[in-house]
């Protein structure tokens, strides 16, 4: 799967429309015009008329020996995205390549991938870039006939530059979060068949921070096809409509959600509603510790468990000051989720036993349940925002981000483009320089051959 375990996904579990590649639906148009140029001259078995310049500087022969159709090119591909990108969708265009080089005989697909030389790295190699397009680091590198392969050139470019992007992003928003636990959830804001990809995206980011700083930091998403591509669990608890059909009585849908859903299932309430997130988790968690007392002292361990309370969510909306800050002298800049409020929020949930009433016996274990409730925080969270809270201390234990993860902006330092070139041809019994003006081939020792059969 990646640098970690050295094995790749198999073609067939990336499910992508494989005839739909072949027959160019997928690529720029003007590379499908190549190819129909390339077959017809084949099919003419024309021999090039004008004039190499770039052959004869080389000492070879200006009219090259042979057939402009036939012709065998070194196509590299690398990253533009400063200091570094991390990889992902190697193996998905590695399964391009199988699955969909070659050519129509009539309705006849001939498959010629067993024909390229392919190398690459695996998913999870940092390729770095320090924007001087003379020096990039390949991370993918194909040679053969090159219109066996000349339409794949977008969806090549697409999956490693989708899955790269938002692989990086994780990893630079976990460095962030100093390798606290952050939430995948931009499912929302793309089209759903997008999500196998980008889960699997998030998955190599967190894998690949784990592995660079001994860490074991999770993977969390919030949908199964997230998790297609790899061993997770889809995670969530309840949403801002849910507390709507329970007329606003955030305890007692949360009660339910606990007594009806299995005890494995992280109890974690969202406490926005009422725009009072410290009033919210404090009778959220006064209310689930009662009951969880209750069945300890009946000797109820599974009910129990049923009523620990996990964490609290805030998820205070950009144009609203929460409720326990509004007396605050300056209150006026302290609009939705921020580092004040998670202070009292964290406050609140240390000291909420101290009103409850308990008998001596039960005092301690009230105060280690309260101290043991996680802040989640969400609400518009991206690499900055994250840096922000973790700079001051705030006690956040988990992050949910969203749409930052999909972020590809020059102004952010997101953007991740990937660019793939022809820097050599076969001619005369050996491949020779010929990359437009201001590329060159370049080598890496890290990439690895490919067998596509």
């Amino acid at each position: 799967m990646a640098v970690w375990d050295r094995v790749r996904i198999e073609s067939s579990r990336w499910a992508l429309d494989w005839e739909g590649i072949r027959r160019g639906e997928f690529s720029d148009r003007y590379f499908y015009n190549g190819v129909r140029i390339l077959e017809a001259l084949a099919r003419e078995g024309y021999r090039f008329q004008g004039y190499s310049a770039r052959l004869q500087q080389l000492g070879l022969d200006p009219r090259l020996p042979e057939a402009i159709g036939e012709l065998r090119v070194e196509m590299q591909f690398f990253a533009r995205r400063k200091p570094f990108t991390l990889i992902a969708g190697v193996d998905a265009a590695l399964a391009i390549l199988k699955e969909t080089t070659g050519y129509f005989e009539g309705d006849r697909f001939i498959n010629t991938a067993h024909t390229l030389e392919v190398e690459a790295v695996h998913d999870g190699y940092c390729a770095p870039y320090a924007g001087e397009p003379l020096e990039v680091v390949p991370v993918l590198k194909v040679r053969g006939r090159y219109r066996d392969f000349a339409l794949l050139e977008t969806p090549l470019l697409g999956v490693l530059t989708r899955l790269s992007r938002l692989a990086t992003n994780t990893y630079r928003i976990l460095k962030a979060a100093r390798g606290k636990p952050v939430l995948f959830f931009p499912a929302r804001f793309d089209l759903p068949h997008t999500q196998r990809y980008d889960g699997y995206a998030y998955f190599v980011g967190v894998q690949r921070y784990n592995f660079d700083h001994d860490a074991s930091t999770p993977a969390i998403v919030s949908t199964p096809e997230q998790t297609r591509l790899w061993d997770g669990a889809a995670g969530g608890t309840t949403a801002h409509a849910m507390i709507a059909t329970f007329l606003g009585d955030t305890v007692e849908l949360m009660l339910q959600f606990a007594r009806i859903m299995p005890p494995e299932l992280r109890r974690v309430a969202l406490v926005d509603f009422e725009n009072d997130c410290v009033g919210t988790a404090r009778a959220v968690a006064k209310a689930f510790f009662e009951r969880y007392r209750q069945a300890l002292e009946r000797g109820d361990t599974e009910t129990a468990q049923r009523y620990m309370l996990h964490g609290v969510r805030p998820d205070t909306s950009a144009n609203l000051v929460d409720a326990s800050l509004q007396d605050e002298p300056d209150a006026a800049q302290l609009y939705g989720v921020n580092p004040r409020l998670i202070f009292k929020l964290r406050e609140g949930l240390d000291t909420a036993w101290q009103a409850w009433n308990l008998s001596p016996e039960w005092r301690e274990p009230a105060q280690r349940y309260c101290r043991s409730i996680q802040i989640v925080a969400t609400g518009g969270f991206n690499e900055q925002r994250i840096r922000q809270f973790e700079e001051v201390g705030a006690p956040v234990d988990v992050y949910g981000v969203g749409s930052a993860f999909l972020s590809n902006s020059t102004v952010e330092g997101t953007n991740t483009d990937f660019t793939a070139d022809v820097v050599r041809i076969y001619t005369a019994g050996r491949w020779v320089p010929l990359a437009k003006a201001g590329r060159v081939a370049q080598e890496n020792p890290d990439l690895e051959p490919c067998v596509l059969t």
